[in-house]
């Protein structure tokens, strides 16, 4: 066996072509990481969220749709292979894709979706987010709140089964969202031996109500079918949009990435070239500036940054702006992000603001374009989605969270709820679980608002009942209305009472309009949000805060604390 050698001066040129051939690869490997990066910067982001009644594949779909568009790593596909389902009892051989997206232990167990699942993937076109919500009724605030952030939405339908109530709820609920573009994916095609006629009948039935779910939302109970666009009501802001029909099958991937070959009749999109296709809301610098201020930020005597997520439009610096409630102006002095300082922002994007002039601006207020300013009402008729199994009740104090602000409010009318079925109004004295209709609502502080048809950011908002701290409706806000303030002639304060003695002094407060909220949490942090909101908060046991609001009524009467809280 012959032995090469090489002498010193040889292994030196060789050493040096190595080398000078590991730098072109590490500088075309820099190169190609930095131009990919760059491309994945460049891609637009579309948010989408799927719905529909139970077990109608929305998991299955989702995980079919990552997995033939090759966004599953191959662990993650093993993990779902021949896996036992709990609420079956048997074992699939093959690729379970709904398990792709369902991760609790008790979704897998129960076969369903309970919680909110978010999963991000992208293609040569574009990014995106998908919110895989669930189905069962008693899960349709998880639903609500997955696509309350969504461009466009999924609304599958069972083939076999057709339009169900969860669906038609389902697709009021997105259309009273402001989802502009809604899918409604005819899935289980193969159960159903991909038949054209069971498919036309259902897309009929699927224009129609998207027709009157548009109309709906829009506080019209009229509306029809409709074939591609969807306008608005009465020619002032509204909710419109699109609706697209597209016959699938998750299971077997029939017109989810790839083509359908057993369903030859079907000339349309799949709903892969769909999504990428679709058109994406863009900022309209047009649009007046909004920035609700989260925190403000003083490191030190020579910073004051006003910090939020910009709601709506476009500031640069050197603009003008005006500061409300209060009413001051000044102009940008700086706009400071994570990455560094910038010239020009625009929404969405999270940023702090720096003026020329010192201004007393508070978290809940927010900063606007001197032009275009918001509405500001005490009173406003919204709609609403009602979360809880505890009733509405009208005239109870609820927390009303708009933005960064908490304020105190009441529910002084319902003014209708939907009917699902039809979605005519039907007159109720209250609003129970999965309920939505429309009320009036009154606010201690005036709101500083656009309609939700105009602003989805700056005109939703969400009530919570502050014995409990649940949220128990999210609400959009249709328009402000003439009437007062819900006033009250108490002061807010934090009211420690006895034990046993609780409830004489809470019906007592109630009995004379207090707004009060009864509690035994003394985390100095929620006691001073609630008393931001101008509530009278009631503590039970011996006063432990020192605090100037606080009032020890362990030896008070009844009267003579309303007395105490009306000085």
């Amino acid at each position: 066996m012959a032995i090469l050698e090489i002498n010193d001066e040889e292994q030196e040129t060789v050493n040096t072509q190595n080398d000078g051939e590991g730098d072109a690869l590490a500088v075309d490997a820099e190169f190609a990481i930095d131009e990919f990066l760059h491309a994945e910067q460049a891609k637009d982001l579309l948010r989408f969220s799927t719905a529909g009644s139970v077990d109608d594949g929305k998991s299955t779909l989702i995980g079919r749709l990552l997995y033939d568009s090759r966004n599953v790593y191959e662990d993650q596909v093993r993990a779902v292979t021949g896996v036992a389902t709990s609420s079956t009892g048997s074992t699939n051989s093959g690729i379970d894709f709904a398990l792709l997206t369902d991760g609790l232990r008790a979704e897998r167990e129960q076969g369903i979706t309970i919680d909110v699942a978010y999963r991000y993937f992208s293609t040569q076109r574009r990014k995106f987010i998908i919110a895989d919500t669930p189905g069962h009724e008693q899960y349709t605030r998880n639903m609500a709140t997955g696509a309350s952030t969504a461009d466009l939405a999924i609304i599958l339908i069972d083939a076999r089964k057709g339009i169900l109530t969860q669906s038609k709820r389902h697709a009021f609920i997105s259309s009273l969202l402001g989802i502009r573009h809604i899918v409604a994916a005819v899935n289980k095609m193969d159960l159903v031996g991909y038949s054209e006629e069971v498919y036309r009948g259902i897309e009929s039935d699927l224009r129609e109500l998207v027709g009157r779910s548009f109309a709906a939302a829009n506080g019209d109970v009229g509306g029809g079918p409709t074939h591609g666009q969807v306008l608005a009501m009465d020619g002032a802001p509204g909710f419109g949009g699109e609706l697209t029909v597209i016959p699938v099958s998750a299971l077997e991937g029939d017109n989810v990435v790839d083509r359908s070959v057993n369903m030859p009749w079907y000339d349309g999109p799949t709903l892969l070239e769909h999504l990428e296709n679709v058109p994406v809301g863009v900022t309209d610098s047009t649009v007046a500036f909004r920035l609700p201020v989260q925190r403000v930020i003083r490191p030190d005597q020579n910073y004051r940054g006003f910090a939020g997520q910009i709601a709506a439009g476009v500031i640069r610096k050197g603009d003008e702006i005006v500061a409300l409630p209060s009413g001051l102006r000044s102009r940008v002095a700086s706009i400071t992000t994570f990455d560094g300082d910038l010239d020009e922002a625009r929404a969405p994007m999270s940023i702090a603001l720096t003026l020329e002039d010192e201004r007393d601006i508070s978290r809940g207020d927010v900063i606007v374009a001197p032009e275009g300013q918001p509405h500001h009402a005490t009173a406003i008729e919204a709609a609403v989605v009602w979360f809880d199994g505890t009733r509405l009740e009208t005239h109870k104090p609820y927390l009303l969270k708009h933005g960064p602000q908490t304020v105190s409010a009441r529910v002084t009318q319902v003014l209708y709820r939907n009917n699902i079925e039809t979605l005519e109004h039907e007159a109720v004295p209250s609003l129970g679980m999965n309920d939505v209709g429309a009320v009036e609502v009154h606010v201690v502080r005036p709101l500083f608002f656009d309609a939700y048809a105009e602003n989805r950011a700056t005109g939703n908002f969400i009530l919570i009942d502050p014995a409990t701290n649940a949220t128990v409706a999210a609400g959009m806000i249709r328009r402000g209305i003439s009437g007062e303030a819900w006033k009250t002639k108490h002061k807010p304060a934090l009211v420690f009472v006895p034990e046993e003695r609780a409830d004489a002094v809470e019906l007592a407060l109630l009995g004379d309009d207090v707004p009060v909220v009864r509690t035994k949490v003394k985390t100095p942090r929620v006691l001073q949000a609630l008393l931001a909101a101008g509530v009278v908060v009631l503590i039970e046991g011996l006063a432990v805060v020192e605090e100037e609001h606080a009032i020890d009524a362990m030896e008070l009467t009844e009267e003579a604390l309303l007395e105490r809280l009306r000085s």
